[in-house]
């Protein structure tokens, strides 16, 4: 395995030559740090040292690197109430967009849905709803009615659709949840992580940008019964366009949220909050700083050569390392005097070799600089040398060890 160091300190540092210039998608001014409330209890971690935040769980990721800037427990399994609609609604997408589902579609209320306490979307009993206008319920209003009238039509009963649930979050890696209902009603066994609901947020967005847009709607108006959009940041933090609040005895105020600026996408989970001011306060705060500590710089071009591998019996010695896309990195202030990138591979790699196969990683560290890796790819192909042209290279490896 080789390991290069190809950055060190600012002067040997190859970046591409807009990125060294300013940060990627920077954005406009920067609002003044609010004075956080008095902690009480440990601080969150962070690259560039502690953070005071009176939140119980708090996780702050960026969308592009999905390098982690906060973390204060975000790996302990909590009760995430209404945040694990989320992973309803993720269900419905996937079913909508594998054509199992239409927008149209009308569901009947069931006693079941209609008895439901808690939020509600106030659906009338025996009426059917289409899946467009559950969908809203679900997402503007948190409606558990809405919640439930969908898992019935999809599997039959409430219970069937946490299977479904349980088997999409195996399948995201979300290694830390597990769903017991359609709705985050209190459950011992009914169990996120705050870096599974980022996870999963990031894939909602992902996965699907049209269906996404529902997050960001400020009310919804059912059965002569207006509400507004739980999600305390919209319309009030600059950017912010979804996703989910949540709140239990339990979980305490919570909320996942996402905020785009520019090109940067910062996507927040916090828990355990004593109050609704509280959460909208600590979320603005935490959010800024994130935006206000942070940029995005891109390291490399996606046609960038960044190494040479050497290949072993090909048409050619060697083939270019390459990104396959932009190499962004999540860096602090003051980034230049610290950041390093190691390339690794495994070389001499036999021939041939395929244009987009996976050679090595990049890794990207530094003081301050949340750790990142990347995989590298081959830029060009390379065939395998003909059984005559392959003697002398034979011959060759044989006598110089077989390095």
């Amino acid at each position: 395995m080789l390991r290069r160091a190809l950055i060190g300190a600012s002067a040997s540092l190859g970046l591409a030559e807009t990125a060294a210039a300013q940060p990627r998608g920077a954005a406009a001014a920067r609002p003044q740090a609010r004075t956080p409330p008095a902690p009480t209890a440990p601080p969150a971690s962070s690259p560039i040292g502690p953070v005071d935040t009176i939140a119980r769980n708090v996780v702050l990721i960026d969308f592009e690197t999905g390098a982690t800037l906060l973390n204060k427990q975000a790996d302990e399994r909590m009760p995430p109430a209404s945040m694990s609609k989320l992973m309803t609604m993720y269900v419905v997408f996937e079913h909508i967009k594998a054509g199992r589902l239409r927008l149209d579609q009308l569901l009947p209320v069931s006693d079941t849905a209609w008895r439901m306490g808690g939020s509600r979307m106030f659906l009338e009993r025996a009426s059917t709803v289409s899946v467009d206008d559950l969908s809203r319920g679900v997402i503007i209003q948190s409606g558990n009615d809405a919640c439930v009238a969908l898992a019935e039509g999809i599997s039959g009963s409430e219970r069937a659709f946490t299977e479904l649930m349980n088997n999409m979050g195996r399948e995201l890696g979300l290694t830390g949840s597990s769903f017991h209902n359609a709705t985050g009603w209190p459950d011992p066994e009914h169990r996120m992580t705050p870096r599974d609901l980022a996870t999963l947020a990031r894939r909602v967005i992902l996965d699907h940008p049209d269906s996404y847009r529902l997050y960001g709607e400020r009310s919804f108006r059912w059965n002569n019964i207006n509400q507004e959009n739980r999600n305390p940041l919209l319309g009030r933090v600059a950017g912010a366009d979804g996703l989910k609040t949540g709140h239990t005895e339990e979980a305490g105020y919570c909320l996942t949220a996402s905020v785009k600026r520019g090109e940067r996408r910062l996507i927040l989970v916090v828990a355990g909050l004593p109050t609704m001011r509280a959460r909208y306060e600590e979320s603005e705060r935490l959010i800024e700083w994130g935006f206000r500590e942070f940029d995005n710089v891109v390291l490399f071009r996606a046609a960038d050569t960044i190494d040479q591998v050497p290949v072993y019996l090909g048409d050619r010695p060697s083939v270019p390392l390459v990104g396959g896309r932009e190499v962004v990195a999540t860096v602090p202030r003051g980034w230049r005097e610290s950041l390093q990138a190691k390339v690794r591979f495994d070389a001499p790699v036999p021939a041939p070799v395929v244009k987009g196969q996976e050679l090595g990683r990049i890794e990207v560290s530094g003081r301050g600089v949340p750790p990142m890796s990347l995989p590298l790819y081959a830029g060009a192909d390379v065939d395998r040398l003909g059984v005559v042209a392959r003697i002398p290279a034979v011959i060759s490896r044989m006598i110089g060890g077989g390095t």
